[in-house]
């Protein structure tokens, strides 16, 4: 069952802002923000709030925040948002944006006022702590001293569903590694909009077969899922079939209406990558 089936047999496609004309906000409105359970994507993954295989969290940038000052005057702002993986909910996007471009028209009497808002509406609809801070982190063009992938000269013709099966190691050879992508696509569960990302997989444990992980990570084109549950489906699928003893995955997804997401799940212990941005963010 895909994502939008699954929201479709909650009823709660229904109610998403995604996907349809939504009038712009004229004055500040936390009603605006949607929830989507994690549990959505989770149960085809056989992964359980009690018992999560990984932690992790939702970093988002926002690139277009504004409001206005005591005295009517514009403020214009970034910020980091970040979202733990224990949240029993995720933040639909449109919604996202759709709730900060509602701060453009409406005074606050301090910067601070903004900043304990969001995280006031964003805990709540999460359902865990969410932590907000304005700026953003430096860009990042190091590419996490990766080995690239996308240069193999292999064939491809899957491009969907995800194929794990495509995954294999040599449990001969034990290495610690850094791989990287620039070829994730899926996508968007509701309009079928495209959203790209570069992944990075961190890990120790049976060296990866780099061709069998780089067409599996193209085996998501024609996937439907949000961007929180392609990273959670990569991680789980890497355990299974690849069985590392330490494993971290993160996806860095291009902006689009002013915002980015970087999912990231790693198994416990696994310190967290540095905050930063790629040059396609």
């Amino acid at each position: 069952m895909t994502a939008i089936d699954s929201l479709a047999a909650t009823g709660a496609g229904a109610d998403l802002p995604l996907g349809r004309s939504v009038a712009y906000p004229r004055a500040y409105d936390p009603s605006l923000l949607f929830p989507i359970a994690r549990a959505l994507g989770r149960t085809a993954l056989d992964v359980h709030a009690d018992a999560l295989p990984f932690i992790g969290n939702d970093r988002w940038h926002a690139y277009e925040l504004g409001w206005l000052d005591g005295r009517g005057k514009p403020r214009v702002a970034t910020a980091t948002i970040t979202v733990p993986a224990t949240s029993p909910q995720l933040i639909e996007s449109k919604s996202l944006k759709l709730y900060l471009n509602s701060f453009n028209a409406t005074a606050f009497p301090s910067d601070e006022a903004v900043l304990t808002r969001m995280v006031e509406d964003l805990s709540r609809v999460a359902g865990s702590p969410v932590e907000v801070a304005f700026g953003l982190t430096a860009m990042d063009d190091s590419q996490d001293n990766a080995i690239l992938i996308d240069t193999l000269d292999i064939a491809i013709d899957h491009y969907g569903p995800p194929q794990p099966a495509f995954l294999a190691a040599d449990p001969t050879h034990v290495v610690t590694e850094t791989l990287t992508s620039e070829l994730l696509k899926s996508n968007c569960p509701v309009t079928g909009q495209p959203d790209w990302a570069r992944l990075v997989v961190h890990y120790h444990g049976p060296q990866l077969d780099r061709a069998g992980l780089l067409r599996y990570l193209v085996s998501f084109r024609e996937h439907a899922g949000f961007h929180e549950q392609c990273v959670e489906q990569v991680f789980c699928d890497l355990m299974r079939h690849a069985s590392p003893t330490r494993l971290s995955v993160e996806a860095r997804y291009t902006r689009r209406g002013g915002l980015d997401i970087n999912p990231w799940r790693a198994t416990p212990g696994f310190p967290a990558p540095p905050p930063g941005r790629d040059l396609r963010q």
